[in-house]
């Protein structure tokens, strides 16, 4: 039997993929604030379908059925590798003001060389909206309720690494994957949230819409994604 040639790339490195993934996680809690009582934020949160592709651009999302979606993030990597991850969500339908989503496979689409588990709780909490004095100082009609979209985040990634990318040292690695996949959270998260909440709030009228802003300006959009250890 004539063997097989170890696959290198162009500078000549053993580029062949290892079979055992190393796993990497990060834990995450987060808070969204909608301007509006907790049933008027369900409502938006029900009709996903109506935003979510929207609101998920720059990234690429597909419908999966009628609650799911397939999801390009983007290239990400360290030491000359790279991966740009598709993953399949489904938002689950509300269970008494709660949402929660997960991993699921992607249609006609085997990942090459990673596998992901994506675990989140999103909880609605409606409370009496507390205006800062430059708020109550504008003159607008302020509204007497507002949510709190509070979330929790595990997820967990493995990642069949190139041979060359093994040599290096366990806690390297680690360390270094355990970093990027905290970075492409916080990214993600910050610019989804965002974006989110002015699509609710747009959807609210331009008075909702100015608040959130003016809202948004003074937060600095402080608690809207904070990494946690271990999880919750």
């Amino acid at each position: 039997m004539t063997a097989m040639p170890t696959p290198t790339n162009a500078d000549g490195i053993d580029a062949s993929v290892t079979n055992e993934p190393t796993w990497f996680q990060t834990h995450f809690i987060g808070c969204m604030e909608m301007f509006a009582d907790a049933k008027t934020a369900a409502e938006y949160f029900d009709a996903h379908q109506g935003w979510f592709i929207r609101c998920a651009h720059p990234m690429k999302a597909k419908p999966i059925g009628a609650n799911g979606y397939a999801l390009t993030i983007g290239k990400f990597g360290s030491f000359g590798y790279q991966v740009e991850p598709k993953i399949g969500l489904h938002l689950l339908p509300q269970d008494e003001g709660v949402y929660r989503i997960e991993t699921i496979p992607v249609p006609n689409y085997t990942p090459p060389g990673y596998e992901v588990d994506f675990k989140a709780v999103q909880t609605l909490v409606e409370i009496p909206f507390e205006p800062s004095e430059e708020l109550a100082a504008d003159g607008s009609t302020l509204p007497s309720k507002m949510t709190r979209v509070e979330w929790q985040l595990d997820l967990k990634v493995g990642v069949c690494f190139p041979q060359f990318i093994k040599k290096l040292p366990e806690a390297v690695i680690q360390k270094t994957g355990d970093r990027i996949l905290a970075q492409i959270v916080k990214l993600v998260s910050n610019r989804l949230t965002y974006k989110v909440q002015e699509d609710f709030h747009t959807s609210q009228g331009e008075a909702t819409l100015k608040l959130f802003k003016k809202h948004w300006q003074q937060t600095k959009g402080r608690g809207v994604c904070e990494q946690v250890n271990p999880p919750l």
